[in-house]
């Protein structure tokens, strides 16, 4: 029996943020996380008490309920293709799953019928879920207090700064990724923690600096 995916929304845009900042990709925003219900009241107890995203629910633009990975397959490249098609064949199309958390849902039978569509398959997670099989970009964007499973990829993502010192970039220095990225926490304190971020970057250069370039120009 084909399991049912449950997504908040999926659109066209430009990736804002890290490595691949500025490429055009599809993003299929999974609904759910395990570090946050998404409501509100429960913000103050979550481990996660920063997210920015709404992830509740199945009704964003595209969103639903989907049965089985080619039926959500399907969808995502009608999103590539845009209206009429004009989009089918230009380049190689890139679907960023991200939510919520992603690996809560994303398994190796929805990979692989992306993949039958042509897609370079990435995906954004916190880390505390194993990454399936066949994904070809991992960012992983670790939270204090949370079980890191998931110690290698393409790209460590840390939202700084982060009060707890289990977040802070020392303890991921380490780790097994290609790039490892700062992005200042957002917020009435913006500024401030672009300028720390900056600072810290100056001073560690491993590190690099992400910013959110997509809100900067009002993109979704």
């Amino acid at each position: 029996m084909s399991r049912t995916y449950s997504v908040k929304e999926i659109y066209y845009t430009l990736q804002g943020e890290g490595a691949q900042s500025g490429r055009a990709a599809v993003f299929c925003r999974f609904t759910g996380c395990n570090l946050w219900s998404g409501r509100p009241e429960d913000r103050s107890e979550a481990t996660c008490t920063f997210c920015d995203t709404d992830f509740v629910g199945t009704d964003g633009p595209g969103g639903g309920k989907f049965r089985g990975p080619e039926a959500l397959a399907d969808a995502i490249r009608a999103v590539w293709a845009g209206p009429g098609g004009r989009r089918a064949d230009s380049g190689r199309p890139l679907v960023v799953c991200t939510g919520g958390e992603p690996l809560l849902q994303l398994d190796e039978l929805l990979v692989a019928s992306l993949k039958r569509r042509g897609f370079e398959v990435a995906v954004e997670t916190n880390g505390t879920q194993p990454a399936c099989d066949g994904v070809d970009w991992i960012c992983v964007s670790p939270k204090a207090n949370a079980p890191l499973r998931l110690t290698q990829g393409d790209e460590l993502k840390l939202v700084f700064p982060q009060s707890d010192p289990n977040a802070q970039p020392s303890r991921f220095e380490k780790l097994n990724f290609r790039h490892f990225f700062l992005q200042p926490l957002d917020g009435i304190e913006r500024e401030k923690y672009i300028q720390l971020a900056v600072e810290y970057c100056l001073a560690n250069p491993q590190w690099r600096l992400s910013l959110q370039t997509h809100k900067l120009i009002g993109l979704p």
